[in-house]
């Protein structure tokens, strides 16, 4: 069984910066794709970062991309996403996503297993 434990949520203000970590219990981590996804209160889940296994390939949206960079370390098994420049809407529970592929998706039914969430919120 996979699990993956996220850390590094908090408040902080517009402007500032967070580090979200995951950890995966699992022995195969580094054959398989990993991401973030989160969801504020109301709205739908969303897409927010994706990494391949040999963490070459990088994907973000639009409305994270050149603020958000997402890494994985192989070795200690655990994915992070470094957070800058954050606005008030990037306030939402985010989740670490793991997936039995090698190479990322942008869907979140890409992904096999998800953690139970950080709480990120951003003050104005």
């Amino acid at each position: 069984q996979v699990q993956l434990i996220e850390s590094g949520g908090g408040l902080v203000q517009a402007g500032g910066s967070l580090r979200l970590s995951c950890a995966a219990s699992v022995r195969t981590f580094s054959n398989k794709a990993m991401g973030w996804f989160r969801q504020a209160p109301g709205k739908e889940r969303e897409f927010v970062a994706a990494i391949s296994w040999d963490g070459l390939t990088l994907y973000y949206p639009d409305s994270v991309k050149g603020r958000f960079a997402i890494s994985r370390d192989n070795a200690k098994n655990t994915v992070s996403l470094q957070m800058n420049s954050l606005k008030p809407e990037d306030t939402a529970v985010y989740y670490c996503v793991g997936g039995n592929r090698l190479f990322a998706s942008t869907d979140e039914r890409g992904y096999d297993y998800w953690g139970q969430g950080t709480q990120v919120t951003v003050s104005s």
